[in-house]
């Protein structure tokens, strides 16, 4: 899954891409280099109009997960003896957040596939781990993917949900705040050969992005595809 990606562009050529009419963000740094649970600028729909905002990455993971989690929280607390008010430990279960979305028909994500909740996340290449390239002892190099070697904006489809109260990390504590992820899909031949289970879905024309951000799941969903092996490059090693 894609967990790393870069923005080296300007909040005035996303604007211009997107018609994103309001700008939220204030000063973007130009080149922005984006991990899970970070901020990062992305393009949504709002009563004031189309805006570009900076949103924390990593949707709120589903609640079987987090019931398993704090089940087994909860199980070696009381191993040692420990009472355990379920509920309250439930509440505080740590949620890292989901940051790319696949499975579309499920009840988790199925609520927030409307216009209101879909956005687009500006992007100039993301990066998926090579272990085939690997040298023992030291750290999984990453492989860069772009749509071309000059690396020009383009957008993941994107989802995003408003004011989610949740424990992302357990110092913060329980905090309330707007998330997104990214929709994936099969991979293409270019990204299969390096990561087999997926790929973001990319938005590389302004009539893509405008179909994803304003037309009807059933005409929107036909983008969730593997962007075409001649719209993308593998970049040099670094990306």
């Amino acid at each position: 899954m894609c967990n790393l990606y870069r923005v080296y562009t300007s909040q005035e050529e996303i604007r211009g891409v997107t018609r994103a009419m309001v700008d939220s963000i204030g000063n973007m740094e130009p080149e922005i280099e984006v991990w899970p649970d970070r901020m990062a600028p992305i393009v949504r729909n709002t009563p004031a109009g189309r805006e570009l905002a900076m949103v924390r990455w990593g949707l709120p993971s589903s609640s079987q997960a987090l019931f398993e989690a704090a089940t087994n929280r909860a199980s070696k607390l009381r191993a040692k003896g420990k009472d355990v008010d379920f509920q309250q430990l439930l509440k505080m279960e740590p949620d890292g957040g989901t940051t790319n979305v696949r499975n579309t028909a499920s009840m988790h994500w199925k609520r927030w596939l409307g216009v209101d909740n879909r956005c687009v996340v500006p992007i100039t290449s993301f990066a998926e781990p090579d272990p085939a390239n690997k040298v023992e002892g030291e750290r999984t190099p990453n492989a860069w993917f772009a749509n071309s070697p000059e690396r020009p904006l383009m957008f993941f489809a994107g989802i995003w949900v408003p004011q989610w109260e949740s424990v992302r990390k357990i110092k913060e504590g329980l905090i309330t705040a707007d998330l997104f992820a990214v929709l994936t899909t099969t991979p293409n031949a270019i990204v299969e050969p390096i990561h087999q289970k997926a790929m973001p879905v990319l938005l590389t024309e302004r009539d893509e992005i405008e179909t994803w951000l304003t037309a009807p799941w059933d005409v929107a969903k036909v983008l969730q595809r593997a962007l075409p092996e001649d719209r993308m490059v593998l970049l040099p090693p670094g990306g």
